[in-house]
């Protein structure tokens, strides 16, 4: 397997600026729905910054061993998850970014601000789980990444990312449920 972003990681290395900001062009939006998901939408593009930073100041240490993206997002998340132990974000973690409603924004008005505010309601649930627990959903059921890749990026074992994924999904379901006129959910 071939990472797409060698080439530009290799001529990064050597100092050339527009290959790494091609590099920050290709992965900024996942860079930025990482960590908005857990420092929130007030922070994280200060938190995404920070993350390409720190990752062009340490080009010089990726081995290659597994895709940049993985590499980044590792990042990503020790920053994050540093970011958010070290203050509370006030917005919730779906504000402005493409939530589970977004679809429904295409439909009447009275949907769209529906669908806004259930976004809002569930970063407010999302921002209650544990850190490492929320970094482990989001980057699985909103991300999409393996389980393999999950564990690349948060330096766990493969065992402890199913764990995590699990407490969260079952603490994110227990916290729906705690209002269910919200997500009209049996008790």
């Amino acid at each position: 397997m071939t990472d797409p972003d060698h080439d530009f990681v290799e001529r990064a290395r050597r100092g050339d600026l527009p290959a790494f900001e091609e590099l920050v062009r290709r992965h900024h939006a996942i860079v930025l729905r990482v960590t908005a998901r857990v420092v929130g939408e007030a922070d994280c593009e200060d938190v995404t910054q920070d993350v390409f930073l720190r990752a062009f100041h340490r080009l010089d240490r990726f081995r290659g061993e597994a895709p940049f993206r993985a590499w980044l997002l590792r990042i990503a998340h020790n920053t994050a998850l540093s970011a958010a132990s070290g203050r509370r974000a006030d917005s919730a973690p779906w504000d402005g970014l493409d939530g589970p409603d977004a679809a429904v924004a295409a439909g009447t008005p009275a949907d769209s601000l529906e669908g806004r505010e259930r976004r809002e309601r569930l970063g407010v649930k999302l921002k209650g789980l544990n850190p490492e627990h929320r970094m482990v959903l989001v980057l699985r059921d909103v991300e999409g990444l393996t389980y393999d890749e999950i564990a690349e990026v948060t330096g766990t074992p493969l065992g402890s990312v199913k764990a995590r994924l699990h407490r969260a999904r079952n603490d994110m379901v227990h916290a729906l449920r705690t209002n269910t006129y919200d997500w009209e959910l049996p008790g």
